[in-house]
């Protein structure tokens, strides 16, 4: 099976020859830590079998954030996380996107831009949550993931949001419930979403550089009842750690033409495109996010540093409705234990050889 390792192996050098002296230092430490994933590079894993005392060595993975191979374990801490936060009651995922001709622009200045994105879209859904019409609580809960792809791998950045539905109101320290099908009026998030990023791009000095065109449609907010917040969590959760295109989908390398699978919104039905290999890489790396930058981002009751505790806020919710709501399941199936090729034992971890380093870790 092709890989998105063994693609990089391949025409590296050529993209490099061709768009070396253009890429991004983060586009090149991307690229360097998946070809040498696995690899002596990274090191080595010990292991030994419980039953037949067999020793395994096993290459360590480069742990790269775009790297397609090493998310899976991040992943699922990730979900156990978020599912033991959750809290009772409905929930909606909110997804915020710019409009097509703003992307170019966007993509050009992503550590701006992906900060204005998640500025202006949480501060819109804040002011409106405050607001008696809607909720009157002044202090909502909700996290948000940043996603820069479409299934073709074209850019594509938007935020999804998962929020309970409601607010603590400071005020009178009580829940504030919304609406069991519906969270906030679209058109007004699409509204202060736009005009707070327009803010944004004033206060940094870039607003000259935007076309007026940009400012002209309605930039899209989507806002739909998702019941508990497990599911959404679990179909988030596939962008959190996962990259542009995972190594399932492609299907052969042919002719400098990457072909791979995709499905059509709506559908559950595979198709089949292909790409110029030099595309295809290009599309790739355009979704590799500027060093340091955190996609995930709490906010409200939902941030670490929030002096009211997610217990209490649960607590307050159910005295809202007046008896005890159905808690969120909260657990997720363990992984399988790692086994011996030779006998089906269980492999014990014993320690590692970093790279560079002639020194046996000692297991904890």
């Amino acid at each position: 099976m092709t890989t998105i390792k063994d693609i990089f192996a391949d025409y590296y050098n050529e993209y490099i020859y061709q768009f070396g002296t253009a890429m991004p230092q983060n586009h090149l430490k991307a690229v360097k830590a998946i070809i040498n994933c696995r690899t002596e590079t990274y090191g080595l894993n010990i292991y030994e079998c419980q039953k037949c005392g067999k020793r395994h060595l096993v290459f360590r993975s480069c742990g790269n954030r775009h790297c397609p191979t090493c998310q899976n374990h991040k992943t699922r801490q990730w979900v156990e996380k978020q599912l033991q936060n959750q809290v009772p009651g409905h929930h909606f995922m909110i997804t915020f996107t710019v409009p097509e001709q703003i992307r170019g622009f966007v993509r050009s200045n992503q550590s701006l831009c992906y900060s204005a994105l998640f500025k202006s879209s949480s501060e819109a859904m804040k002011k409106l949550a405050a607001d008696e019409k809607y909720m009157g609580g002044n202090l909502p809960g909700f996290f948000g993931v940043l996603h820069t792809w479409g299934r073709m791998m074209q850019y594509h950045p938007h935020i999804h949001y998962i929020a309970p539905g409601g607010a603590i109101s400071k005020h009178d320290k009580k829940w504030h419930p919304s609406r069991m099908d519906f969270y906030l009026p679209v058109k007004a998030l699409s509204k202060l979403f736009k005009a707070k990023f327009k803010d944004e791009m004033k206060k940094a000095r870039f607003f000259d550089d935007i076309p007026n065109k940009v400012w002209q449609p309605d930039w899209n907010v989507n806002c739909q009842a998702v019941g508990n917040s497990e599911h959404s969590i679990k179909y988030l959760s596939r962008y959190v750690f996962k990259v542009a295109i995972s190594n399932s989908r492609i299907v052969k390398v042919e002719d400098r033409q990457v072909f791979f699978k995709y499905r059509k919104p709506k559908t559950r039905r595979w198709r089949t495109a292909k790409l110029d290999v030099m595309e295809f890489i290009r599309r790739f790396l355009q979704h590799v996010l500027p060093t340091g930058f955190m996609k995930i981002r709490h906010y409200g009751f939902m941030h670490p540093s929030c002096s009211i505790s997610l217990d209490e806020i649960s607590a307050r919710i159910e005295l809202a409705y007046g008896f005890n709501v159905k808690t969120p399941d909260k657990k997720i199936e363990p992984l399988p234990p790692i086994t011996c090729p030779d006998c089906g034992g269980i492999l014990i971890y014993l320690g590692s050889i970093l790279p560079c380093r002639a020194h046996l870790a000692a297991s904890g």
